[in-house]
């Protein structure tokens, strides 16, 4: 008999489609490691709570291996990938309700490729810039 695939994907997909119907914020815990792609500023003790909702996100895909979207962070539309084994949680921020896994390891001898290899330096040069950055507003007469 072939290996059985994971059932997190599947459960995430449901967490959040059960988020959005009840007008739910979905909330997605991470465990960062050199597979994700998330903005470093926002890393605390080695993981990120990212809103997966569709206003806050776009091109959101939840597939069996990752989940990708692109979301905007201090003004700069960042690309994000998080694979499915990093994965520590989804939640509704309003209750907390929601489905929390263990950390798995990552996939040993996987053709994985470090994503902060992927990035060009001058992008993460300039995310960099802009995050030091706080908004002003400025008075026009």
């Amino acid at each position: 008999m072939s290996e059985l695939t994971s059932t997190k994907p599947y459960m995430l997909r449901a967490i959040h489609e059960w988020c959005v119907d009840n007008g739910c914020t979905p909330h997605l815990l991470v465990a960062v490691d050199s597979q994700t792609r998330v903005p470093m500023g926002y890393v605390k003790n080695g993981e990120i709570v990212l809103n997966l909702n569709y206003t806050a996100t776009k091109d959101l895909q939840i597939d069996n291996e990752a989940i990708t979207f692109s979301a905007r962070f201090g003004g700069v539309s960042q690309n994000l990938y998080v694979p499915m084994y990093a994965v520590k949680g989804l939640f509704a921020r309003e209750n907390g309700q929601g489905m929390f896994f263990e950390i798995e390891a990552p996939p040993v001898g996987s053709a994985l490729k470090d994503v902060n290899e992927q990035v060009p330096q001058d992008a993460t040069e300039a995310i960099k810039l802009t995050n030091n950055k706080k908004p002003t507003l400025t008075i026009v007469k």
